[in-house]
Formats: C-alpha cells, structure tokens, sequence
C-alpha cells in the first residue's frame, strides 16, 4: 500500500471519502456565509461591526501537561504578547488528548470567544487529536491535501528516511481552515475562520511554536484585533527593599491608567507600568511621565527593563566595551556560569568558569592556602581572591569571585543563606555581602543575579 492510498485509509477514518474531498485551494467564511478566498483576512469588524473588546482563549492540549510530565510554558508566553494586540484573554485551560473533552472544550470556547489559541496535538499519533476536534466542532470534513502531502515526503527525504504513513494526517485540513507552514518540523499549523470566530493551532514544542507565531500568526491577528491596546513597561531595580521602593514611589500606585504594579522577583523588584489605549502610541506616551519620574528617583538602582535579564545586560555591557569576564564559584554550583553562557555570543567576552566546591579546587585555580585558613573559604578575602585568581589564570579584564552557605548545614560557624561575591578587575576590586532566605535555589539566583547586576554597574561607572 503506498502512500496515497493510506491517505485515502487514513481519510476514511475521519468519516469522509478523500477523493470526493480533496481540494487545491482555499476558502474561509464570514458568519453570512459568503466564501472569500486564500489570502483575504476577515475582520472580526466586518462579522461584529461596533465591536471594541476582543477576547481569546487559550487552549494547552497534551495529556502529558495534566500529569505534569511536562510544564505548560506556551500559555504565559502567548498571554504575555496579546495585550499589546488589543486581545482580551479571557481564560486558559490544559485538555487531556480525550477527543470528546477537546471537542466539547472548542464548542464552548467559540461561544465565548473571538479567538481560540491552541498549542499542541498536531503530531502523527493517534492521541495527537486537535485537528480532529476542530473538525468535529465545526462539523467539518478534512481532506488530504496534495501539496502538503509532497511537502511532508520532500521533509522525510532531505533527510535520508520514507515517510511513515502516520504522517499524513498530518496533511489533512477541512474546509475553513488553511495551511501555517511549521519551517521546523513535520506539524503544519490551522488557522480556521468560521462564522466570525478563529481558531489557531499550532505545534506543540515551543522551538516551533514561537516561530509560527512570530512569523505568521501574531501579524494575522494585529490586522484583525479592533480593540484597544494595551502597552506595559517594567522597570528593573536591585538594591532596595519592596517596601522601600514603594514607599519612594507611593503617590505613582492606585491610579487605574496607567496602572503600577509592584513585584519581589530573583533579579531584584519589578516596576509594571500598564496603559490601555486605543493605540500603542497614546498609550506609551501615558507611561512615559510615570516611567521617567519613576527612573529620576530611583536612577542608581535601576538595571533593566521589560526582558531584560542580568546576564544579557552584562553581556551587552561587555561586548560593547569589548571586555571580557571569567568566574569562580562554589555555592552556586554554577548557575553563575549557565546564567552567563544562556547569552547566544557570549562566547565573545566570556573566557570560561570554575566550579570550585571543595579546597583542592580552589587551590588548583589560584587561590592561595593562606587566605582560605586565615578567613575561611566562605570570607569576603577568599571571594576576593578567587576573582584576582580567575582573572589572573584566564587572562580576562574582570573576575567574578562566589562564596557562600547554599545548606542545609552551616559552613565554618557561618549560617545558611550567606554569601559573599567579589568582582576585581586589574585596578578595582567590588566586594558585596548578600544574605537570602535559606533555599538552595534561591540562593543561586539571587546571588548569581547580583553579581551580574553589579557587574553592570559597574561597567557603566555607578559603582565606587
């Protein structure tokens, strides 16, 4: 049996005859029913005239999110880009791959909803099931298309192998639906246009999903939302408490638009300013008196904004001065080091990192004996030497020295949650104590976040 005819099989398990079905082009339909062809978007204006809220919801499907073999990210990071699309998210939910479940959850949603977000259960399983409740919602048949048949055996044969027959159900679509090419796997994505409504699905994985998105579906729907837009900005600030931040900043809360959030993140406390507008330049230019008050008073403690991380933000610093760093660390157990290779060219300015946790290892890379038995190794003094001696042993201009008590017992008398990081290049040396609730991981990103923070300030000359 070759593979058309397991097409035809394959179509005749959907309920639907293929060769009757099959068509080459494409067509959507507005809630009057009137058929427009491949290309043209339909507004939800022209189906909802008047219309200012859109709303959306956001499907996660794959049974393996509700055993918690694998974490839901695609939600936050779709839910964080509609806002500035005008797109209200009303909810979000993880569907099992249950066909009767995921059929019933789409009847629902495109009774409350403009939009139906989906990611995952696009694949060639059985229980890759999204396509097949799209298509029992709508009471659509799908069809084997031809050309994204070719298009999958080309995949397969770039790449030395057959195509397995499971794959094209991965080539079927139903009239209201078209093609989002996946440049990065096997797994097309839908975007279906019904009765005024749409539906998007998409893959799964998010290195295929955030591509589609970026490439194909976030211009789609910036063309079709009509509502009002709604712009954030975050200011990142270390060094000062949450209650002293608010209390330098109190008259800036409480107002509805733009709106202040305040938030204790890794990284230091997070300023959220958000507008909502009916355009993205009217509402950033209602952030930008609050944004610029907010940065006079609190200048020296401000590192980043909106993604930001530190180790990009040193990074950037760095290579613009083209500089380079190298680290010793202990109680961080490297998470300095991960934090810092995260950074796509970091290889541009980082020389490498040492995980010291025991003497030896400290006594290998440079630090001296004498220092560790007069101080301890958990000391601002080894700290200092082991930033001199990375520095020294990598040839770097900067050297970033980690000590500290990650737990769950103390080190040396000196309690958990203590640390002690130090930066020194061939004229300065920085030195800063941290202390931080006793939790292993906390302690790796906090103190981690800070050195790079610091390291950024003093990069730009704001630290003495």
């Amino acid at each position: 049996m070759g593979p058309r005819d397991k097409a035809v099989e394959r179509g005749a398990a959907w309920g639907c005859d293929p060769l009757l079905t099959r068509r080459g082009t494409l067509g959507t339909l507005c809630s009057e029913g009137t058929r427009r062809g491949a290309g043209m978007l339909l507004s939800l204006a022209e189906c909802h005239p008047g219309r200012v809220r859109v709303k959306a919801e956001i499907f996660s499907i794959g049974t393996e999110l509700l055993m918690g073999e694998l974490t839901d990210t695609n939600s936050a990071w779709m839910a964080a880009r509609l806002p500035a699309l005008g797109i209200e998210l009303q909810g979000v939910s993880i569907i099992g791959d249950n066909l009767a479940m995921l059929t019933a959850g789409f009847t629902r949603a495109l009774q409350r909803a403009d939009f139906v977000l989906t990611t995952g259960g696009l694949g060639p399983t059985q229980d890759d099931l999204t396509r097949e409740a799209i298509a029992a919602a709508l009471q659509e048949t799908p069809a084997v298309q031809e050309e994204a048949l070719k298009e999958l055996e080309r995949y397969f044969q770039q790449r030395g192998r057959s195509m397995p027959a499971p794959n094209i159900k991965q080539a079927h679509l139903i009239p209201s639906a078209q093609f989002l090419p996946n440049r990065l796997g096997t797994a097309p994505g839908w975007w279906v246009e019904r009765h005024g409504k749409i539906i998007v699905a998409m893959p799964g994985p998010p290195a295929e999903m955030h591509p589609m998105w970026d490439e194909q579906v976030e211009p789609r729907l910036r063309q079709l939302a009509t509502g009002d837009v709604t712009v954030t900005r975050n200011i990142k600030t270390m060094g000062l408490s949450e209650a002293a931040v608010d209390e330098s900043i109190a008259e800036f809360f409480g107002r509805e638009n733009p709106y202040l959030g305040i938030y204790s993140k890794a990284d230091g406390i997070h300023l959220r300013m958000i507008a909502r507008a009916r355009d993205v330049a009217t509402a950033q230019a209602m952030i930008k008196p609050v944004e610029e008050a907010i940065v006079a008073r609190l200048a020296r403690y401000v590192w980043g904004y909106d993604d930001d991380t530190p180790e990009q933000a040193a990074g950037k610093l760095l290579s613009e001065r083209g500089l380079t760093l190298a680290t010793m660390e202990n109680c961080t157990g490297g998470y300095l080091v991960n934090s810092i290779t995260e950074v796509p060219d970091s290889a541009a300015y980082f020389k490498g990192g040492v995980v010291a946790y025991s003497q030896e290892m400290h006594l290998a890379n440079g630090v001296p004996l004498e220092v560790m038995q007069q101080h301890g190794t958990v000391s601002q003094e080894s700290a200092m030497a082991m930033a001199q001696a990375i520095r020294a042993q990598l040839g770097a201009d900067f050297g970033i020295g980690v000590t500290g008590v990650p737990g769950p017992l103390a080190v040396e008398g000196k309690p958990v949650g203590l640390a002690y990081f130090s930066i020194a290049s061939a004229s300065t040396v920085h030195e800063q104590e941290i202390r931080v609730p006793p939790r292993r991981i906390t302690m790796k990103r906090r103190v981690a976040n800070t050195a790079l923070i610091e390291l950024c300030k003093l990069l730009r000359g704001e630290t003495r």
